[in-house]
């Protein structure tokens, strides 16, 4: 019997596992990969973490799993099958073992969707990405592309138009879904140049990218812009469904939790890219597994 037990080692679990620590919590770590740090593993660079300019998202990986093991927090290596989180007691179903605590901290992270082109795995870290906020600036003064057609596009295109040459900003369809206060300022943008009902058909280069390929359908033609990385802006995918039906959830499937990351549920909290929140990234990640424990202490 656990006092906590912590799905996800990301990040957020990361930060909540030191936290439980350190508040001499009896605390159970539980993560799919060998290797914890979730997506910041897949992350070429991260030049935003306080403290640790221009770090490779492998090497902060690995500084959260240290730092972790040398607080000798329990950790298994193994996929959670099944969650019954409404009672007392929290249950925690592996392939090999049941595990109980009084509280749990659900922080199974998002995953980005693909648009599942060719080149688009090839050159993720080199030229794709998925966060305009974490990656712009590596890209100043340069061209990008970015493609989507909601909130989070224009947003983007909006960011990277105050540090990039150019921007091109893809969509399939002849309109945005998006704000439409935020769609007169992509318009007035000098720097951002709409590719409407189009799609990227291919994304090549050489060691990074260089161009992408799309296909105009109104003309049914192809056509190539010379970029120098692309934002790929099409949603995300948040790892819920292991709690569907016992926490609320909005319309996308985000985990609903306040700023202590609290869920409907006594006992339940929900931290980093599963929870509804403004902003997705390392630091308010960990910020919310640290929240989540200072709660559970309390």
């Amino acid at each position: 019997m656990y006092d906590v037990i912590i799905i996800g080692g990301g990040p957020a679990g990361m930060a909540a596992a030191i936290y439980a620590a350190r508040a001499c919590l009896k605390t159970l770590l539980i993560e799919k990969q060998p290797i914890g740090g979730g997506q910041v593993l897949n992350t070429a660079e991260v030049d935003n973490y306080p403290g640790i300019p221009m770090v490779s998202g492998f090497e902060l990986g690995q500084k959260f799993s240290e730092h972790v093991r040398q607080l000798g927090i329990v950790q298994v290596t193994a996929d959670v099958t099944s969650i019954d989180c409404m009672g007392p007691v929290k249950k925690v179903a592996t392939q090999q073992e049941v595990y109980e605590a009084a509280h749990l901290i659900y922080a199974a992270g998002a995953s980005y969707k693909k648009l599942g082109v060719a080149g688009e795995e090839e050159f993720r870290g080199r030229g794709v990405s998925y966060c305009a906020t974490c990656d712009g600036a590596f890209f100043k003064g340069k061209t990008t592309a970015v493609v989507g057609g909601g909130d989070t596009a224009l947003e983007d295109a909006l960011f990277l138009a105050n540090v990039c040459k150019k921007v091109y900003l893809v969509h399939r369809r002849d309109s945005f879904r998006g704000a439409k206060t935020l769609q007169n300022r992509v318009l007035a943008a000098e720097n951002i140049e709409l590719a409407l009902e189009s799609e990227v058909e291919e994304i090549k280069g050489s060691d990074t990218v260089e161009e992408i390929v799309l296909f105009h359908k109104p003309k049914n033609e192809k056509s190539r812009l010379a970029v120098d990385g692309v934002f790929l802006a099409v949603g995300m995918i948040p790892q819920t469904k292991l709690l569907e039906g016992q926490v609320d959830l909005d319309e996308n499937g985000y985990i609903l939790a306040g700023e202590n990351c609290l869920t409907n549920i006594t006992g339940v909290y929900a931290a980093g890219d599963v929870r509804v929140k403004p902003l997705r990234q390392i630091l308010t990640a960990a910020s919310d597994g640290a929240n989540a424990v200072a709660d559970i202490v309390k």
